[in-house]
């Protein structure tokens, strides 16, 4: 596994990525590196999963509901540290 990759899952690299997975990819990566986030990665060989999985984010994050972004990220930390997750 390279050095920094969390996934032990077949990924591709924002350099390789062509079509499909290229314009996920841009949904997906920060807009100033283009850097895609190893959580969505994985999904680099299903590209449609990638996009789902992006939509589903931001409606949990940003859709309506009674608690605001930093509560749920508060949420998304709690649950990362009991999943003992590295990122």
């Amino acid at each position: 596994m390279p050095t920094g990759q969390i996934a032990w899952i077949e990924t591709i690299a924002e350099a390789d990525a062509r079509g499909d997975l290229q314009r996920a990819y841009q949904r997906a990566g920060d807009a100033g590196s283009g850097h895609v986030d190893h959580i969505m990665k994985i999904h680099s060989l299903h590209p449609r999963s990638l996009i789902d999985h992006l939509r589903l984010y931001k409606t949990l994050m940003a859709g309506a509901g009674p608690l605001s972004l930093v509560q749920r990220e508060m949420i998304g930390v709690a649950v990362s540290v009991i999943n003992r997750c590295e990122y």
